[in-house]
């Protein structure tokens, strides 16, 4: 885990500049999360506190984030207590993976009061605790630690605040000599990687940080390897990365390695990696694009299983109807055979009497004119013979025609679903009501949180996610069905432009203005590869046209549309610069 306890030393003297301003609104998007916004001070903007349990971390960030519509217990407990309140101070105990946010606000009846905010980044374990200071008493935490959880600390309303368990390591902040240095290596006998002894002798050094430490230390050393270095070796690269950190001075970068394809962060230059780097001003800055949409995707994976986990099976029964339809289609093939047969004993009729079984005639429908057995029912006469065959002919013929409609009906089915599945891999959180919705007004799914009986729900607009293209210019994109229908059928004007992949699966893309230059058409068509399927890939064709050139056919699903006059260019998906690009939700 790279949010280690430099890197959360790094994040505590950045979040000093908020120090002395005040906590404006609280709000808790996920389980998980607490989005603070400050006001007041040098850096006024929203902290994110997370307790996710893959993906915890404290910084600063510019994310959107939907609230419920009922703030969850703790989120009001929060604001009870921490709202209006100014930060007192915000430290880091020892090296330790935790923060503490020190407030102090005025009660009901106008005496100040002195909370405490514990924010504990330890994986799996990590919460956000609320206590009084003075006491030790809990007030509440986002996440409850039961006695049948943990015998060694319970985090319930009312209980004592337990601090996580000591690992009793040095400090390497406080280490200045090389005889300090040696002191605590001495202490992890047993440990041989130097790497790893760097870890059980020190607190707060990640794996990760004290792989760069050794690999330093070797680079410098021209005689040991790395697993042979001695103590002295190690003390040079220590001592100045320590110097460093000590004084505050911090990189802030994340290298993707070439081979791997993995990336890494830390609040040095990781030169131990082979790969692209990417610096940046502030740790915030570099955790926000680290994780990303990491936390909120594995969020959005989460809510959306029941949805993946249908759309999948609807797929997949999709697949398997298509393929007995076509093997349908294959045995009504043989349906014209029928009606030789039939046109056979209409000629050769005076032939036949009732009671034959078969007769024998010369086909005159094959080049070769080849005799051909013709069997018959003795109980039928030579016309109602005939007829039998036609009949059989007719019947294979209508079927014919109403499987070929269901394949297309089939496929159509198969396509849609395909489509929602894409949509579902990119959906935000705000997204998937949306989806849900969608699927719930096509009867493919029964609206659960409707009662029998209660009024329908209100059809509200969408929003939709806006870019700011580099010269300027807006541009909208439709992230599911309900958006791609409402961006392209009544929100854009005709003389906007449509953006879509050609033939593939993807995202309504609209240039909201008349006229632009050649980069905004670029990035439009960026955006609408990287919304497709073909995200991954290089040369996607993308097709653009007028709206006023773009229809929906009656009755066709939605998001469904035709369109002409089409220009289509080849664009590659550059997730940097979509990154790049300003964008916000517009309701």
């Amino acid at each position: 885990m790279s949010m280690d306890g430099i890197v959360i030393r790094a994040v505590v003297h950045e979040l000093q500049s908020c120090v002395g301003s005040r906590i404006h609104k609280i709000h808790q998007p996920t389980p998980h999360d607490l989005v603070v916004q400050i006001r007041g001070g040098s850096t006024p903007g929203k902290l994110l506190l997370s307790a996710n349990p893959t993906y915890p971390r404290v910084h600063w960030t510019e994310a959107s984030f939907i609230n419920p519509q009922e703030a969850p217990m703790f989120c009001m407990l929060m604001r009870k207590y921490c709202e209006g309140a100014v930060i007192e101070s915000i430290t880091q105990p020892g090296r330790e993976r935790v923060i503490h946010i020190d407030v102090r606000q005025r009660d009901e009846l106008g005496d100040l009061s002195f909370k405490r905010i514990v924010i504990e980044i330890m994986g799996r374990h990590s919460n956000i605790i609320l206590l009084d200071p003075a006491t030790g008493a809990i007030h509440d935490g986002i996440h409850h630690v039961t006695p049948a959880l943990s015998s060694y600390r319970v985090v319930m309303p009312g209980a004592a605040y337990t601090t996580p368990p000591e690992q009793h390591k040095v400090d390497p902040i406080t280490v200045t000599t090389e005889d300090a240095f040696r002191g605590a290596w001495d202490q992890a006998e047993g440990t041989e990687a130097p790497d790893k002894r760097l870890v059980a002798s020190f607190g707060g050094i990640s794996p990760l940080l004290a792989g760069e430490i050794v690999h330093r230390a070797a680079k410098a050393d021209a005689v040991h390897t790395a697993e042979a270095l001695t103590p002295s070796a190690i003390w040079g690269s220590f001592n100045e990365m320590m110097s460093a950190f000590r004084d505050d001075r911090y990189t802030p970068n994340i290298v993707t390695e070439t081979r791997s394809g993995k990336s890494y962060f830390s609040v040095t230059e990781l030169t131990r990696y082979e790969g692209e780097s990417a610096s940046f001003d502030s740790i915030s800055s570099c955790l926000e694009a680290y994780y990303g949409d990491k936390a909120e995707r594995d969020t959005v994976k989460q809510r959306a299983s029941d949805l993946i986990k249908f759309v999948q099976n609807e797929v997949a029964k999709n697949k398997i109807k298509l393929e007995k339809l076509k093997d349908t289609i294959e045995e009504a093939k043989g349906a014209d055979r029928y009606r030789v047969l039939g046109e056979l004993l209409t000629a050769y009729m005076h032939s036949i009497s009732k009671g034959d079984t078969a007769i024998e005639v010369i086909n005159y429908y094959d080049e070769e004119q080849l005799p051909i057995t013709i069997e018959l029912d003795p109980l039928m006469t030579p016309s109602e013979n005939a007829q039998r065959y036609f009949r059989k002919y007719n019947k294979q013929k209508n079927s014919l025609l109403a499987v070929e409609e269901q394949i297309r009906i089939t496929e159509e089915e198969t396509a849609y679903f395909e489509q929602v599945f894409l949509q579902l891999q990119t959906a935000a959180l705000q997204d998937l009501q949306e989806i849900r919705d969608e699927l719930v007004e096509g009867q493919y799914l029964r609206d659960r949180g409707t009662k029998k009986g209660s009024k329908k729900k209100k059809v509200t607009k969408p929003s939709l996610l806006c870019y700011t293209s580099s010269e300027g210019i807006p541009i909208y994109v439709g992230k599911n069905n309900t958006q791609n229908e409402y961006l392209t059928n009544k929100l854009a004007a005709s003389s906007d432009t449509w953006l879509h992949t050609k033939d593939i699966p993807g995202s309504h893309v609209v240039i909201r203005s008349e006229s632009f230059g050649d980069q905004t058409l670029q990035e439009a068509a960026m955006l609408a590869a990287y919304y497709s399927q073909a995200r991954e890939s290089s040369q996607v064709p993308v097709d653009t046209t007028l709206i006023r050139h773009v229809r929906k056919p009656n009755g066709a699903k939605p998001g469904f549309v035709i369109y002409d006059k089409q220009k289509t260019i080849f664009i590659t998906p550059d997730e940097q610069r979509i990154r790049s690009l300003p964008n916000v939700i517009k309701n």
